[in-house]
């Protein structure tokens, strides 16, 4: 008989069970990767320990959202919460369907919805994916860049090839989270990212370093080139506004790209890029500062 409570499993183990139901897995805030099965009953999600699916974070309310089952698709409801519930970044205002890939936010939670198919394979999928991609902004990790910036440094000495990384960071972010919050913080970050991210080519990588700072790995690149994309792209963010709550956000920022040069390592070669960032801040921050080899 099927358990009538969801069952809950985290990276280590797994739930035995006969069917494999509908889940939801967090991939941003809290304990990362934690996963709930949707057996068809109600369940919410809120601070307090009372809901199916507690999550202790001061943005998410004590009841903030509801996943429930029509009796053909599941659905989630905002429950008047502070912060609001988001599907693929739209703001539920009425019960919303759900569909295999789709992401929910709660506040500072984000979880995504899994059916169809493989569960199971889906869901173990999910979790290589928290190894390489970061919840929050749905780009790489740093885990994720340090591996591809190490095989890029190995196969660009191998083969004479020309590599660039450029780093850029989001000046005044403090200001942002501090006037007016942390999800606006989030919003702008993933703005951002999203920007940048329209700019990357298929070669190229694009990762979370840290906090608000984002880097590019640039294969095949010259330092004219590089320092060029990231001129493109600080020009880009200066112009564009993003949208949090009806509050249209500005924001710009800083760059530093650097070539690889003979004798670099990964380490050596973003210490250099890190140093043109702060020398771009000290400037006057929104610029871009370059060295040829």
């Amino acid at each position: 008989m099927q358990s009538t409570t969801p069952h809950l499993t985290d990276p280590a183990g797994t739930t035995a069970s006969v069917s494999t139901p509908a889940c939801i897995v967090l991939i941003h805030g809290g304990t990362l990767g934690r996963r709930v099965e949707l057996t068809g009953h109600d369940l919410t999600i809120g601070r307090d320990d009372d809901n199916a699916v507690s999550v202790p974070l001061h943005t998410v309310s004590r009841r903030h959202a509801r996943i429930f089952s029509d009796g053909e698709r599941h659905c989630v409801e905002d429950l008047a919460s502070t912060n609001g519930t988001y599907v693929n970044k739209v703001e539920v205002t009425a019960a919303t369907p759900l569909h295999n890939g789709d992401l929910i936010r709660c506040g500072g939670a984000v979880f995504k919805f899994i059916e169809g198919g493989d569960v199971e394979a889906l869901y173990h999928e999910e979790i290589h994916r928290l190894t390489i991609i970061d919840g929050l902004t749905q780009i790489a990790n740093k885990r994720h860049f340090t591996d591809f910036l190490e095989r890029e440094i190995a196969r660009s000495v191998r083969h004479q090839r020309p590599l660039t990384l450029a780093m850029f960071d989001i000046d005044h972010f403090k200001n942002v989270n501090d006037e007016h919050g942390h999800l606006a913080g989030d919003r702008v970050l993933c703005g951002v990212a999203e920007t940048i991210a329209a700019e990357v080519r298929r070669e190229e990588l694009l990762a979370r370093w840290g906090g608000e700072e984002l880097a590019v790995v640039l294969p095949e690149t010259p330092i004219d080139g590089a320092t060029k994309f990231a001129e493109r792209v600080r020009h880009i963010i200066e112009e564009t506004a993003f949208d949090y709550d009806g509050e249209m956000l500005r924001v710009t920022v800083s760059a530093g790209v650097a070539a690889l040069a003979p004798g670099d390592t990964m380490q050596s070669l973003v210490e250099r890029v890190d140093g043109l960032l702060y020398r771009a801040k000290e400037e006057g921050r929104n610029r871009v500062c370059g060295a040829n080899l």
